[in-house]
């Protein structure tokens, strides 16, 4: 089971934005854990099941995932290479976010 992070802004007071929006955070959490069940995505992020299987549904129709049924569970794959969507992001693509906030893997 994956821990839910809180980020604390000042004092106790849990932050109410964030850089990054919850298509990103979803993104993000199928990219460390390809098998990693909606259920929990939904607890990382901070949203509800109903709202992650929505951005997921939104990824898989522009490219950005892919799913696939690995026995009773879904396995995603990332597409490399995938402009961001935005017109002041252009020229860069989804491998420099991954590679920016992605912990790399040791490679031997």
């Amino acid at each position: 089971m994956t821990n839910h992070v809180s980020v604390v802004v000042s004092g106790n007071a849990p932050a109410r934005w964030t850089f990054l929006t919850n298509h990103a955070h979803v993104l993000l959490a199928i990219a460390r854990d390809p098998q990693v069940r909606l259920r929990d995505v939904a607890v990382m992020v901070g949203i509800t099941e109903r709202a992650v299987q929505k951005i997921v549904a939104d990824l898989v129709t522009a490219g950005y995932l892919t799913k696939a049924r690995v026995g009773r569970r879904n396995s995603y794959i990332v597409a490399t290479g995938r402009p961001f969507r935005h017109p002041l992001t252009a020229g860069h693509d989804l491998d420099k976010l991954l590679h920016l906030l992605l912990p790399q893997v040791p490679r031997g």
